[in-house]
């Protein structure tokens, strides 16, 4: 089983593949495939960003062939317009992985928390120790907006009973 987990957003997209397969599972490890932290320029006119959010998902869609995508939901936050642009990607995110046709999993930030280290009120320093736990990554290139990918992508595994 292969799971997309992404962590949304315009300027950075977190984006990690995951996969379990029967033999991984007695060690209690999955295994990252890929993980990047994918930018876009500031430069670029917002609807060409979109457009490159969407062409570097298919992209890894077609690469790694993922049967979910694990996403996060939003959190309200008092700048308004930074939600709606992150809601906006998510939007091609989740289009691009229906038209493959992957299975759709939202997965809330106390979700990930509670999936990740067992506590609600966890922070990101908590969030990426056990990451790094409960999955062999490369310390030394990964970035929180990977890592967070990676946690939505173990929560789905854990939601989802694979």
């Amino acid at each position: 089983m292969r799971i997309l987990g992404i962590d949304p957003g315009f300027e950075r997209l977190g984006i990690a593949v995951l996969e379990r397969t029967p033999e991984a599972r007695p060690q209690g490890k999955e295994r990252v495939l890929f993980s990047e932290c994918f930018k876009t320029s500031a430069k670029l006119e917002f609807s060409e960003r979109l457009k490159l959010i969407g062409e570097e998902v298919k992209k890894i869609i077609k690469k790694y062939k993922p049967e979910v995508l694990a996403i996060e939901t939003l959190f309200l936050t008092t700048n308004q317009k930074t939600v709606m642009r992150v809601a906006e990607a998510r939007g091609v995110v989740i289009y691009e992985a229906a038209c493959a046709g992957l299975k759709i999993f939202e997965a809330s930030p106390l979700q990930i928390k509670i999936a990740t280290t067992g506590y609600g009120r966890s922070d990101k320093t908590q969030i990426n120790k056990m990451v790094k736990i409960l999955v062999e990554i490369d310390d030394s290139k990964k970035s929180d907006d990977e890592l967070d990918a990676v946690a939505i992508a173990l929560t789905a595994f854990a939601h989802l009973k694979y």
